[in-house]
């Protein structure tokens, strides 16, 4: 077990490390990009990863506070759908309300990693990157083009 400042730094330790790893990978544009930190340019859409002593997730996360427009957004992440699924080659898990761990209400569309995982074993970080290095690429693969079906709610 772990203390809490042992577990925050080897988790920083895995995040700094999967940077370092992408940091040669350009987005679908040819340009430099801070992958664990993904900007989609949208309010209240984020792509993000979480990895904890048992799981992995790489989730788009909506979070807009009005609950008419995070519907909207996420009902416009539905049209886009088939090509989301092409692009990242696997069917995702559609949530259109989930609660994160503080109680506030988002919508998600995520993947998880099957196997049970931790980050606090170093040995696993190989899984974990590349179960994370493929879909985030995918997910910036789709963003390049379908960003613009999203700018009405910028």
């Amino acid at each position: 077990m772990y203390s809490k400042e042992e577990a925050k730094k080897l988790k920083e330790k895995f995040w700094t490390s999967f940077g370092k790893f992408m940091t040669l990978v350009p987005n679908s544009e040819g340009q430099k990009i801070n992958w664990i930190n993904y900007k989609t340019g949208v309010k209240h859409i984020y792509f993000r990863m979480e990895v904890d002593n048992k799981y992995a997730y790489i989730y788009i996360e909506i979070s807009h506070p009005d609950k008419d427009l995070r519907e909207l957004m996420y009902e416009q992440f539905l049209t886009y759908q088939t090509v989301l699924h092409q692009e990242l080659a696997e069917q995702w898990i559609w949530d259109p309300v989930y609660y994160d761990i503080h109680g506030k209400e988002t919508a998600r569309i995520s993947m998880h990693l099957d196997e049970k995982i931790s980050v606090f074993k170093p040995e696993d970080w190989p899984t974990l990157i590349s179960f994370f290095k493929p879909r985030i690429i995918a997910l910036d693969a789709f963003w390049s083009t379908a960003k613009y079906g999203f700018e009405i709610f910028k």
